[in-house]
């Protein structure tokens, strides 16, 4: 068995099994002419079942037959550009390449000492990245497994900023379209039922800053504790930007932490063309940013950035088999002092190798185009009368649903909007998301794919009207 284990004698048996593997996704990503088979769970899970985990197939080749079986033949391919539905791009081939190398490497960033040149590299893309956002020279992050760790570590920092034991006193404020995750990380942060207040958007999906100023005061008012406002930079489901300048106004007025989710938006940073519309960011106590979201990293590349260094202080434990308090006078830099986390991957080096190899405004290139065919999308949807569209999108995401000419009952409208969704992700050629707007059902593109094509959003367009109207007449059918 020591014949698998990596090392100086097994480096020709490494290099044979993934390059084995390699040239097997290779093939696939060539030959894939839809981004999914449509296969079913109970399709699918026999085949796993089956599976003996208690007797190894002993080869490669072997395995990797299986694995075409039960998982490569039926994934979910995010680089086909009928893939609509996720905040899921495509990865650009310098990430999967350093993906390749931090693997097998497979360095832990929570240490000097298991780490060396991955610790610096990791601080250096955490000063490029708070550079870009305009935080300040005493700025300072640390990367994390995804915008759910990043805000919940950031309010962590803005729990610990308001120096009080009294957490049933804490608020923090949200748009109503905001990321779930900030009532999660409330919920864990032992903060009162009550502690997020949700605050109304307008007609374009951002915040009411009115509204806000209002909370803000009632808050004040009562003697409770604004802990911090969420300003989110690209909403899930409809891409909005909450107004950055004026949110950051009010919160220096009321002394909340701010604090910016740019999970989706944050592809901007390196845009020529749109980098304005996250203009305010920069004042921002803290802010994530999801790299696998908008600069084409594979899962999973994130970072939570801080305006003040100094309040990652909240995070730290100190370990004597670990990272004791010697080391600071030393000046060992252990990433682990300011991470949720203590084993973790060197996801820094896939943006570190697409960052040397593309450089920024390659990614910003890309992302712009994905904004541009939104745009396009968008004027698609407005002049067709077979949709109703939510919002002019300000990023790549385009909610809309199919209102038929002849049926007037939302409740059977919804139906068929749901059928159609469905019966797309049955037949593969196609995937698209659903969200609810006003208790209504609609349908979501989030076009994260510089290969899609305006040609391509017409035609799943046409596949969506064609399944909606298939499902009303057969409800006419039966209704007969």
């Amino acid at each position: 068995m020591r014949s698998h284990l990596l090392n100086d004698t097994t480096a020709e048996h490494y290099r044979r099994s993934v390059t084995e593997g390699v040239e097997r996704v290779a093939a696939k990503l060539a030959a894939t002419d839809r981004p999914f088979t449509g296969v079913t769970a109970d399709d699918l899970a026999p085949r796993i079942d089956a599976i003996d985990l208690d007797r190894p197939l002993c080869d490669t080749t072997a395995a990797l037959d299986e694995l075409e079986d039960v998982y490569l033949r039926d994934a979910v391919y995010f680089h086909h550009p009928r893939y609509l539905a996720h905040l899921n791009c495509p990865v650009v081939i310098p990430a999967v390449l350093g993906e390749a190398v931090l693997s097998a490497v497979n360095s832990s960033l929570d240490t000097w000492d298991q780490s060396a040149g991955g610790t610096l590299i990791e601080r250096k893309l955490i000063d490029w990245t708070a550079a870009r956002i305009g935080l300040g020279p005493a700025a300072d992050g640390v990367f994390t497994s995804g915008g759910t760790q990043s805000n919940l570590q950031a309010l962590l920092l803005a729990r610990e900023e308001t120096k009080t034991e009294e957490l049933t006193k804490l608020r923090v404020f949200a748009s109503e379209v905001s990321h779930f995750s900030v009532q999660k990380s409330a919920k864990l942060l032992g903060l009162g039922p009550d502690a997020v207040v949700v605050v109304p958007v307008d007609h374009d999906k951002r915040m009411q800053t009115v509204a806000l100023a209002h909370e803000l005061e009632r808050c004040a008012e009562a003697g409770l504790i604004p802990m911090a406002v969420v300003a989110t930079a690209g909403t899930t489901d409809f891409g909005s930007i909450d107004p950055l300048p004026e949110i950051a106004g009010l919160c220096e007025q009321y002394g909340a932490w701010m604090h910016v989710d740019a999970a989706y938006g944050c592809g901007l940073l390196a845009s020529r063309k749109y980098r304005h519309r996250i203009d305010g960011i920069e004042r921002a106590d803290s802010v994530t940013v999801d790299y696998h979201k908008s600069f084409f990293q594979p899962v999973s590349s994130s970072a939570v950035l801080v305006r003040d260094a100094a309040t990652l202080r909240h995070a730290t434990y100190h370990a004597e088999y670990l990272n004791p308090r010697r080391m600071l006078a030393e000046r060992i830099p252990n990433q682990v002092d300011k991470s949720l986390q203590t084993t973790r991957r060197f996801d820094a080096l896939k943006l570190w190798m697409t960052l040397r190899v593309m450089g920024a405004d390659g990614i910003g290139a890309l992302f712009d185009e994905v904004c541009d065919l939104a745009a396009e999308g968008w004027k698609l949807l407005a002049a067709d009368p077979r949709f109703d569209v939510v919002v002019e999108p300000s990023l790549s995401t385009l909610v809309f649903r199919y209102v038929p000419a002849a049926v007037t009952d939302p409740a059977g409208i919804d139906r068929a909007n749901l059928y159609a969704r469905k019966a797309l992700f049955a037949s593969g050629d196609a995937v698209v998301a659903g969200t609810k707007v006003s208790g209504r059902h609609y349908l979501k593109f989030t076009l994260l794919n510089p290969e899609t094509t305006t040609a391509d959003i017409s035609a799943v367009l046409d596949l969506i009207a064609g399944h909606a109207e298939q499902y009303l007449g057969e409800s006419l059918d039966r209704a007969c």
